[in-house]
C-alpha cells in the first residue's frame, strides 16, 4: 500500500503562506510511510522531540484497481471510496528541512501522520468533485473545505500520479487541504465530517 498525498492544492492555502500558486504543470506529490496510516480511531501519540505538530483536513480516496499511465478521462474508473483525513505535520521541523532543501519525510511520515476515518462508498458520498468536508478539534469547526475549490481535481491528481507510479488497489491519496493547519495537543479530540457525515473520530495523546 502506497500513501500520497498533495501540497498546496487549494488557491486559500497557497495565499495563507505566502506561497506561489506553484508548479503549474504538475501537483506537489509526496508520500508518507505505511506506518503512518492511522485508522480504526486509535488515538495519535505526538512523538516528544519533533516540536509543533499542526493537523490539515483532506478529502482522501482510495484507489480500486491496477493502474498505470491513467488517461485522465478513465481516472473515475480507479477510485471507490472517500473518507475524511487528518494529515499531520512537523511544522519546525519542516521549515528547517525546506531552508536546507531536505526532503521532508521526518516532518510529514513519522508514525500516525496519515490519519483516515471509515471510509464512504462513491455512490453514496456523490461527485468527487462536488464534495464538502470539515475538521473539528474538540468540538470546533477549524478547517472547511470544498473538493470545487481544488487546483487540481481528483481525477487529475489520479491521472498525474499514475504517471510516475503505478497504482494498486488499497492505495491512497490525500488530495490536499484546504487551509493551513492547526496545532494539536496532548487530549484534544479531533472529529472528521463528509457532506456532514462524521467520519473521523480519535484522540491524540
Amino acid at each position: 500500500m502506497k500513501i500520497f498525498a498533495i501540497g498546496y492544492n487549494y488557491a486559500a492555502y497557497n495565499k495563507e503562506n505566502e506561497q506561489p500558486l506553484y508548479n503549474k504543470d504538475y501537483p506537489v506529490v509526496f508520500t508518507k510511510a505505511d506506518s503512518a496510516l492511522l485508522k480504526d480511531r486509535k488515538p495519535l501519540f505526538l512523538p516528544d522531540d519533533l516540536g509543533p505538530v499542526s493537523c490539515e483536513a483532506s478529502l482522501v480516496v482510495r484507489i480500486c484497481r491496477l493502474g498505470k499511465s491513467i488517461p485522465e478521462r478513465f481516472a473515475h474508473r480507479y477510485y471507490d471510496a472517500v473518507t475524511c483525513g487528518a494529515d499531520f505535520t512537523a511544522t519546525s521541523l519542516l521549515g528547517r528541512l525546506r531552508r536546507e532543501g531536505l526532503p521532508w519525510d521526518m516532518a510529514k511520515s513519522f508514525d500516525g501522520a496519515a490519519a483516515i476515518g471509515t471510509w464512504v462508498p462513491l455512490e453514496e458520498a456523490g461527485d468527487a468533485a462536488d464534495m464538502h468536508f470539515h475538521l473539528d478539534i474538540n468540538g470546533r469547526t477549524m478547517q472547511r473545505g470544498h473538493t470545487a475549490d481544488m487546483l487540481r481535481s481528483v481525477d487529475t491528481l489520479v491521472a498525474c500520479i499514475s504517471r510516475y507510479f503505478t497504482l494498486r488497489t488499497g492505495d491512497i491519496v490525500f488530495t490536499g487541504a484546504p487551509v493551513a493547519g492547526d496545532e494539536v495537543n496532548v487530549d484534544d479530540h479531533i472529529d472528521g465530517f463528509i457532506n456532514g457525515k462524521k467520519v473521523l473520530d480519535f484522540n491524540v495523546k
